[in-house]
């Protein structure tokens, strides 16, 4: 009798194979989880290096912006040099950089640090998908992907309690110091346990578009970053902003000539569907990163939670996301693309608006509505959209437009930020500034700029608060109060208009038209995605 499997049976896993593929969902576990992890701990930082969350923000973004724009090339450098020893380079970069992290002596070289673990893990993740797929047997390959979107999704949803917690237990920098062992012994497992034939595939890489991209978000940010201090008209910024805007077209003037092996092959982006799917992605996903940062920031600072409380108090948006982000794939054949992108990114529209209407009362009850809303919007977005734009593409584009897809998130999730920090120090600093003259002091522009550390405890704070006069003291902490309020409204008032345009173009350009009662999708069933997986 013939015992191999027929196209319905499954093959049995391999000898090994479960001890594989937890070394693997570590590997992706950590990469995930530092996405989310650190957003609580951001007041610590501020306050053990006496800065603002202006600089402590880039902790979060080095990482993030770094990690999305060398993703595709650390999948093209796997496929060139195999997928092993692809891992243990970007494993040994992200293990060591993580040490020497958690070691900084200031913010400056924790973010430098934060730009060598993107770079670790923009290498390892493409690496850990390919060798997750490679062990399995092809009936199994549904299989890997759960394994992969599941295991990422639990990261981001359990980074802002694990963060939380070692924050508050010992110190924010065993956030980076965990990462060392986990990254230890998947390397030992992987060494001991997968060993796969590979094809390698000789290809260009697109160093120069990488470069020019790379270089030209990084001058927007900083321009978006130095803004409230140097003024926009100053003329510092109006440089970054022009660097900025010839490196962004040099990129487009780059791409064409590279042919296939283009960063973004311009005849991928020709593709309208695919081209609005990725706009889309770019106008909405500042509102995952803004309110993953700045909501710990409302909680730590305004209601007095603990650090690992305010992991906990996102728990409505994470729990929702995770949970949505699980069905989306079975609701998406149901309803289609048209009905899932448009109505994830309105509830995130929605989540974003309902969040921007807290004031300095209000309490932990009044976040829920909006953080509910975000996590489903934020759970059927993604998954939707990436389905949406890999399908929009011949079978044969479907890595590269993932890849692509997700590079848009991320980037516009770091340029996001950048921009909503430059809005609420901007904002705040003249709430602060107006209701202190109301008061009976003028503040200086020094003082205006630092005593926001006073919700965090810096020593900045402190000995600007030492110059005041003593009638104003007493009040001060309270305008303080206010003013960070005031930024966070405008902030996410801001990211919520960005977002309605990202709405807007959901509606009109992605998922083609609203599929009828009975009518069946003849698209591949889409694996649900995470926001910062």
């Amino acid at each position: 009798m013939d015992s191999r499997p027929t196209g319905t049976e499954k093959e049995p896993l391999p000898p090994g194979t479960g001890v594989a593929l937890f070394a693997l969902a570590l590997g992706v576990f950590v990469i995930a989880n530092d996405f989310t992890a650190l957003n609580v701990a951001i007041p610590a930082i501020e306050q053990d290096f006496d800065v603002d969350v202006g600089t402590a923000q880039w902790v979060i973004n080095a990482y993030a912006l770094v990690f999305g724009l060398a993703i595709v090339t650390g999948g093209r450098l796997a496929d060139m040099f195999g997928r092993r020893k692809t891992f243990f380079i970007g494993a040994a970069l992200f293990a060591g950089f993580s040490l020497l992290g958690g070691l900084a002596p200031n913010a400056e070289t924790l973010i430098g640090m934060r730009v060598g673990m993107g770079l670790g893990g923009a290498l390892m993740w493409p690496a850990i998908l390919g060798m997750t797929y490679a062990a399995l047997p092809p009936s199994r390959a549904a299989l890997a992907g759960g394994l992969i979107l599941a295991v990422a999704g639990l990261g981001n949803a359990i980074g802002p309690m694990l963060g939380g917690a070692l924050t508050e237990l010992f110190s924010w920098r065993w956030i980076f110091f965990l990462n060392v062992p986990v990254a230890i012994f998947a390397v030992l497992v992987i060494a001991a346990k997968i060993h796969q034939t590979e094809e390698h595939v000789r290809e260009r890489i697109d160093y120069a578009g990488m470069a020019a991209l790379s270089l030209g978000l990084l001058c927007l940010m900083l321009a978006l970053d130095q803004s409230s201090d140097w003024g926009f008209g100053d003329p510092r910024v109006v440089g970054l902003l022009v660097a900025s805007a010839v490196l962004i077209v040099s990129f487009g003037l780059i791409e064409p000539r590279m042919g296939s092996a283009a960063l973004v092959p311009s005849e991928v982006m020709r593709n309208r569907e695919f081209a609005a799917a990725a706009l889309s992605t770019l106008l909405m996903s500042a509102v995952f990163f803004v309110v993953v940062l700045y909501v710990p920031q409302f909680l730590i600072k305004i209601l007095d939670y603990s650090p690992l409380q305010a992991g906990l108090g996102l728990l409505p948006m994470m729990g929702t996301f995770a949970v949505t982000s699980y069905v989306a794939g079975q609701v998406y054949e149901r309803l289609g693309a048209k009905l899932m992108v448009s109505g994830g990114s309105a509830l995130m529209v929605a989540g974003t608006f309902l969040l921007s209407t807290i004031g300095p009362d209000s309490g932990y009850t009044s976040l829920m509505p909006g953080l509910f809303l975000l996590g489903v919007g934020v759970g059927a977005f993604y998954s939707s959209i990436t389905t949406s734009a890999v399908t929009a593409l011949p079978a044969s584009q479907s890595s590269l437009a993932g890849g692509i897809i997700y590079m848009c998130q991320i980037a516009g999730g770091a340029i996001g930020l950048a921009a909503t920090t430059a809005i609420f120090t901007a904002r705040s600093e003249d709430v602060l500034a107006s209701q202190a003259s109301a008061a009976g002091t003028d503040l200086t522009g020094q003082q205006t700029s630092v005593l926001h550390g006073l919700l965090t405890g810096t020593d900045a704070a402190s000995v600007a608060l030492a110059k005041l006069g003593g009638s104003v003291q007493a009040e001060i902490e309270t305008i303080v109060r206010d003013s960070f309020v005031a930024g966070l409204q405008t902030g996410l008032e801001v990211v919520a208009g960005v977002a309605l345009a990202g709405f807007v173009v959901c509606v009109l350009f992605v998922g083609g038209r609203v599929r009828g009662r009975g009518e069946r999708s003849g698209e591949a069933p889409p694996g649900p995605g995470s926001a910062a997986q």
